[in-house]
């Protein structure tokens, strides 16, 4: 979310804010400025995308949909799987339609940070996975192995 252009606004926080704010940035390996920046920015997205929330994740800090444990790139990575097909991927989680068109919506006005999720995603191999999750089994369809 970082960008070359900006601009330096003050602010004055409570000091149990300001305290929390710290800790989160520690945390993440940020500057306390860098925290805030970043909260801003998200409360802005928050109040112009219907259904977008924040998390902190294993891939780090990720757009998400709320009341679900899906990420914005993985409705997009469903979304691809049906040919953008909102209604499909609708019923396929059970979700309203405009649920799964707020995450379309998001991934348009934010392509880079979805894109580089979705490509993170396509380069991980079962190999990859393996490493991650040593107790992983390829349960792949295919011919059956003679007896």
């Amino acid at each position: 979310m970082r960008s070359t252009n900006s601009v330096v606004i003050s602010m004055r926080l409570p000091l149990a804010s300001g305290k929390r704010l710290k800790r989160m940035a520690n945390r993440h390996g940020w500057t306390p400025s860098d925290a805030s920046a970043r909260l801003v920015e998200e409360g802005l997205r928050r109040s112009e995308f219907a259904f977008i929330d924040f998390r902190d994740s294993s891939a780090g800090r990720q757009a998400c949909l709320q009341g679900s444990t899906l990420a914005v790139w993985e409705v997009m990575l469903l979304l691809r799987s049906y040919k953008e097909d909102v209604m499909g991927v609708s019923r396929h989680l059970g979700w309203p339609p405009g649920k799964v068109q707020a995450a379309l919506n998001y991934a348009k006005a934010f392509p880079a940070e979805i894109g580089e999720a979705l490509e993170e995603n396509d380069n991980v191999d079962f190999e990859t996975l393996k490493l991650l999750l040593p107790q992983a089994k390829d349960f792949s369809v295919g011919k059956k192995k003679p007896r």
